[in-house]
């Protein structure tokens, strides 16, 4: 009879490459990796519309006879703005994609650790959606703020950019 219930009280061990699959996932690297890959995937997967947007500052900056000095900069800002704002976006989509898995890890973690507490059912479904409620707002005031930072730095590098490439094909 005590051999029987030691039998079922062992667990076999998780496979190995289960186990790897963790210690691979554990690393802040992988995240990071992660990262890069959808946003290489998403910047791949939006190169045309980049392409157009430079093609329209092209064909915007050309000299010509009916544009004035007045509109000098305009192109170039209007380009960057753009820029700016794909380049933000692009970030925030690539950051949403590490940051749900981690988010949904903590979400988890905290819900278990309330029931662990001896915290009836009713009242855990209600913590868990005033938490999961504290959680999303957190997660979208970081992922705005993180892709505004980004789109105000690449619109204000490709301003730089355009602008002095349009001065030096000027003189």
């Amino acid at each position: 009879m005590a051999d029987m219930m030691e039998e079922e009280q062992e667990t076999p061990p998780p496979p190995a490459s289960y186990m790897l699959f963790l210690r691979i996932m554990s690393k802040r690297r992988t995240w990071v990796c992660i990262f890069v890959l959808v946003y290489s995937i998403l910047l791949f997967s939006s190169w045309n519309f980049l392409k157009s947007i430079l093609s329209w500052y092209k064909l915007e900056a050309q000299p010509s006879s009916s544009s004035s000095s007045a509109s000098y900069g305009w192109p170039a800002l209007y380009a960057s703005v753009l820029l700016g704002g794909v380049f933000g976006l692009l970030s925030m989509v690539a950051a949403l994609a590490v940051m749900v898995p981690a988010t949904l890890v903590t979400w988890i973690a905290i819900v278990v650790l309330l029931a662990f507490f001896g915290k009836p059912r009713r009242a855990l479904v209600v913590e868990g959606r005033k938490i999961t409620r504290e959680i999303v707002g957190f997660l979208i005031k970081i992922l705005l703020k993180e892709g505004n930072f980004v789109a105000a730095v690449c619109a204000v590098l490709g301003y730089f950019a355009l602008f002095r490439r349009n001065s030096s094909e000027v003189d």
